[in-house]
């Protein structure tokens, strides 16, 4: 039911070019995961390595909320928590809870704030994959390659790197 993919779970997008799923993964845009907490912060998960951070909130079968919609986010939430050692699906820390808001979105902040930002393994790349027409004919190639090609173009670049909420930039263009 789609010509494009644009996602970002670079691990399943290129195991979709692999299998012949997608034609070819063009990467477009970036941004950071984070990992938010109490201002209390009662896991004491401060810092900048994530696993650790994760590895304190399983020690201390401490609160957690899961993106929990099989999406991107998840898929590498789920990673992180792999890394970790921590079977976050089967032993889900104390009061697991799924929400599904980006933090540039999420309007009540007031008890929270960022805990763990800037480790190499929070990197959130997205790309844009062509359906492939050979295992799905139906696929429109003409018009998903020209969206595909206009999104990482120069102007594609500038409209995403323009894109704000509440004046922070959210994506940062990286197409080659």
């Amino acid at each position: 039911d789609a010509d494009v993919l644009f996602v970002h779970d670079q691990e399943a997008e290129e195991k979709l070019v692999a299998e012949g799923f997608a034609v070819r993964r063009y990467p477009v845009m970036y941004n950071d995961f984070i990992l938010v907490g109490a201002v209390a912060d009662p896991a004491k998960t401060h810092g900048a390595d994530v696993v650790q951070a994760l590895r304190k909130v399983a020690a201390a079968n401490a609160e957690f909320i899961s993106r929990g919609d099989k999406s991107g986010t998840h898929a590498a939430e789920l990673r992180l928590w792999k890394r970790a050692n921590v079977a976050q699906a089967a032993a889900k820390p104390k009061g697991d809870k799924e929400a599904a808001a980006a933090w540039l979105n999420f309007k009540n902040r007031a008890e929270l704030r960022v805990l763990v930002e800037g480790d190499k393994r929070l990197f959130n790349q997205y790309g844009v994959m062509l359906v492939n027409p050979a295992k799905h004919p139906q696929v429109k190639v003409a018009d998903g390659q020209k969206f595909i090609d206009w999104l990482v173009s120069p102007a594609g670049q500038a409209v995403i790197a323009a894109y704000k909420i509440g004046g922070e930039q959210l994506f940062f263009p990286n197409a080659r």
